[in-house]
C-alpha cells in the first residue's frame, strides 16, 4: 500500500516517535488504516502533520485536518487512511493502541 508507506516514511524523515500503523480493515467502516505518531513539541507536531499531509496529497488524496490548534492531538483524514499526531501527553491520554487492540 504505497500511501501508507509514504506516510510512515515522511513521519520517520521528520523524526516522528513511536510510529505505529493499525490495520482496521476488519474493524468497521472508519478507515482501513490508522497511523499513530508522537511529536516532542507543538512545533514538531505541526511539522509531522504537514509531512503526512504532503505525502498523502502527493498521491492525489484529499485531506481534512482536525485539531490544528490542539496541543495534544491532530488528525489527518484521507479517507481510508487516518493519521493521528500526538504529543506525549495526548498519546497517553487517548491510548488508541489499546482501544483498537481490544476491539
Amino acid at each position: 500500500m504505497p500511501s501508507l508507506e509514504n506516510v510512515t516514511a515522511a513521519l520517520e524523515a521528520k523524526n516522528g516517535e513511536n510510529i505505529l500503523t493499525l490495520d482496521l480493515k476488519d474493524k468497521g467502516g472508519l478507515a482501513d488504516s490508522f497511523v499513530l505518531v508522537t511529536g516532542n513539541s507543538e512545533t514538531h507536531m505541526k511539522t509531522l502533520t504537514d509531512a503526512a499531509q504532503e505525502a498523502l496529497e502527493s498521491e492525489g488524496r484529499t485531506c481534512r485536518i482536525e485539531g490544528e490548534h490542539s496541543l495534544n492531538w491532530r488528525l489527518i483524514d484521507a479517507g481510508d487512511i487516518v493519521v493521528h499526531v500526538f504529543s506525549h501527553k495526548g498519546r497517553e491520554f487517548y491510548r488508541l493502541e489499546r482501544l483498537w487492540e481490544n476491539d
